[in-house]
Parts: C-alpha cells; structure tokens; sequence
C-alpha cells in the first residue's frame, strides 16, 4: 500500500483549486503525502470526448455559481477568473522542470509554486496562461526566472508533460481533480470527505 495521495489536476480547474487548498491537511492526519500531478484536460478532453463544463448549455451556468458556493462553504477565498478557462501549458511545464530538477532545494519548491499560481489566477486574476506570468510567480518563491524560462522551451519539458499526460490517460484519469489512494480513484472536489472516510476505515 503507498503512502501517497496522488493529486491530478490542471491549472485551469477551479474544482482543482479548491481541493489542493485542503488536500495536503486530510494526507496529513493520515500520515500520508500528496503527490502532485499537472495534466492538461484539452489534451484529456480529446480522448474522453468532453469538453470544459462552462461551456454546456444550462450546466455551464450552474458551474459557475457552484464553483463560488464550493469556495463559500470552506471559506476558500475565490475570484472567478477572467479569461476562463485557459491554456495552462506553461504552468504545467514549470512542474515539470521543477521535477526534473537535481536540487533538493528546486524540488522542495513544487508544491509552494502550484499553491502560489493556483492563487494568483483564482484569488488575485493574474492570467496564468501567459508564461510571464508564471516566470514572475515563480521568481517570487525563489526560483530562478531565467532559467525556468529555458526550462519552458525545453524539448526534454515538453516531452515530459506529454508523457505526464499520457500517463494520466492509462491510469484512467479523465477530470480535475482527481485523487488516487490505494489505487482507487476519487473524482471531484467533494470526494474529499469520502476520502477521508476510506483512510480512516482502510477502505472498504
């Protein structure tokens, strides 16, 4: 049995947003870790045949004013974001190469960097789908901002997110968030609860 919680989701989803804000305190009283994994939904929309939920007729309205509600409940704070959704390509290299990176120091910073973009779009309205601005939210946690940018047009990045992705797919991955404990998978913002519940009994 893993001692991880694995964490799939993409930038551009304000259901990701709000359980990565709560996500690493639930793995944490059950001596667990979380394990963090951008992937892009375009790409996975492309296999599942979806699209991204604003976009339905009806339900896309309801979204919208779910995903306030949601944030509401927990007192998460939250700004719907405008331009919704976007590319989030950049965000998601910059984990990569965070990852990829030989220093300790670098790679402690993973999970500092998604809180602080995930914050930037969805609280301050920061437009995470340009790489500037995720050079300059990377500066701002320390990273080096040249660097990451090489590290974004790196074909050894771009083919690891592609791979990330692919990954996901195989594992059955097919929306943000999506959480993975013993090999189950939790699908949704309130699943949380229910994962909680399965730590807690050993499964079931």
């Amino acid at each position: 049995m893993s001692n991880t919680i694995d964490f799939y989701f993409d930038f551009s989803s304000p259901y990701g947003y709000l359980a990565s804000t709560r996500i690493e305190a639930i793995a944490e009283r059950y001596d667990r870790s979380v394990t963090w994994h951008p992937i892009l939904l375009g790409a996975i929309f492309k296999v599942s045949g979806q699209a991204p939920l604003t976009t339905y007729p009806l339900k896309g309205d309801y979204a919208i004013h779910d995903f306030s509600r949601a944030a509401r409940e927990y007192n998460t704070p939250y700004n719907h974001p405008d331009p919704f959704p976007i590319s989030t390509v950049a965000a998601a290299r910059a984990c990569c190469w965070i990852k990829a990176s030989n220093e300790t120091a670098v790679v402690a910073t993973l999970a500092p960097f998604i809180h602080a973009t995930l914050k930037a779009y969805y609280v301050d309205g920061r437009n995470i789908g340009d790489a500037e601005e995720v050079l300059s939210i990377a500066e701002s946690i320390g990273l080096d901002k040249h660097a990451l940018a090489q590290g974004l047009a790196d074909q050894t990045i771009k083919d690891a997110l592609k791979n990330a992705v692919n990954q996901a797919i195989e594992r059955g991955i097919f929306g943000s968030p999506t959480m993975v404990v013993d090999s189950e998978l939790f699908w949704g913002s309130d699943r949380l609860e229910q994962i909680e519940r399965w730590l807690s009994r050993g499964g079931w």
